[in-house]
């Protein structure tokens, strides 16, 4: 049996990582990691991967002496089927990776990626045990589905080199399960990634390349549409930048309305709506205004900023863009204020806000040094 704590920590002096590091950079109380690694409590299986990622290790899950009740009452499920996986164990799987695709709007990073790790790591071990080829196909694509959310979580959270390790995992089970449209979701989120890196060049191309592999009529040959057209609005480039605009627009009106529009996979009007407003503002046209106010008006779910789904913040940065551009002034500052304090800008998209605060610290408001502060406090958030 190896010896968890000895070889974490064995890791953590070789890399030279402590062990306070360690804890915040993925997200658990820094006492709790302390007494797993000193054999005082058991890791859990989501602590097992988590720190294998962070580390580089292969400790095993088995390993950490740890049982989840819901994943024991699924393997009991599993048990008294025909064959090793079943198909009311992959049933589950499956809306589980759906709830969670409807929960990231709204849910806390770390509490997702917490999910996340926990379901990959049961698809792993069922993977590794007896299945039919149909079972063993959907076993290849939930764990795909699974690691692509979880790299839009790394990503998010402005974790480079686990987003890397996820792409790459939900790409290989894309190309082994012959699923384009995973492969082309892993495309459009490397995309958005370089885009928040500035390289727009780059993000121009990687959305391309989604829509060449996406099957035709899919969501994601809508959101590399608007992943081109965004990098185009970056680039100045306005004649590329209205022609996404157009085709997003159409193409996400015959698709309709999905039966869970808050599904991260899934395109539908209401994002096409907040693609737009983004897209525009970002090309300085003054047209974002309308669609980012429409935005506003129909997700606002109250007065209260802390329950706002991320698309009602990132609108209201769109129009303080667009308000500081018409020198109404007192507005940009408004909305500016209103999504810092949200809590909904996660650290992707902190450079969004940045843009906004260094534009009114520029005018040299009386307002700039409260929403310095509130972007400051944003930094802070755990």
């Amino acid at each position: 049996m190896v010896d968890f704590g000895s070889e974490v920590r064995s890791a953590l002096k070789a890399q030279g990582k402590s062990l306070r590091g360690a804890a915040k950079e993925l997200h658990y109380d820094v006492a709790y990691l302390s007494r797993v690694l000193n054999g005082k409590q058991a890791p859990s299986a989501e602590l097992t991967l988590a720190i294998n990622e962070y580390l580089g290790l292969s400790l095993s899950v088995e390993d950490s002496g740890t049982h989840d009740d819901e994943t024991d009452a699924w393997e009991l499920v599993r048990r008294v089927q025909a064959s090793d996986v079943g198909n009311a164990t992959l049933e589950r799987l499956e809306h589980v990776f759906d709830d969670l695709a409807m929960a990231y709007p709204k849910a806390r990073p770390e509490d997702l990626l917490k999910q996340v790790r926990k379901h990959s790591a049961y698809v792993g071990k069922l993977l590794d045990g007896r299945n039919t080829l149909s079972e063993h196909r959907r076993l290849l694509v939930v764990g795909g589905w699974l690691s692509l959310l979880g790299a839009t979580v790394h990503i998010d959270l402005m974790q480079d080199d686990a987003a890397t390790a996820r792409l790459e995992t939900a790409s290989t089970l894309a190309r082994e399960a012959g699923h384009r449209e995973i492969e082309a979701w892993c495309y459009e989120t490397e995309a958005w990634r370089v885009l928040t890196d500035g390289d727009y060049v780059h993000a121009v191309e990687l959305s391309r390349a989604a829509q060449e592999i996406a099957p035709a009529g899919s969501s994601v040959v809508i959101q590399s549409t608007a992943q081109e057209g965004r990098a185009s609005a970056r680039l100045g480039n306005g004649k590329d930048t209205y022609s996404a605009i157009e085709r997003v627009q159409s193409l996400s009106a015959a698709l309709g309305v999905p039966d869970r529009p808050e599904h991260h996979y899934r395109y539908d009007p209401g994002k096409a709506l907040s693609y737009t407003a983004t897209t525009l503002a970002w090309l300085g046209d003054s047209a974002a205004e309308p669609y980012a106010r429409e935005v506003i008006k129909r997700l606002t779910p109250s007065d209260d900023v802390s329950q706002w789904p991320r698309r009602v913040a990132s609108a209201n940065i769109d129009l303080a863009l667009v308000l500081l551009k018409e020198d109404r002034l007192d507005e940009a500052c408004d909305s500016t204020q209103k999504a810092l304090l949200s809590g909904r800008v996660v650290p992707s998209n902190h450079w969004r806000a940045l843009e906004v605060v260094k534009a009114i610290e520029s005018r040299q408001l009386p307002e700039s040094a409260d929403l310095r502060e509130a972007y400051q406090g944003l930094k802070t958030i755990e």
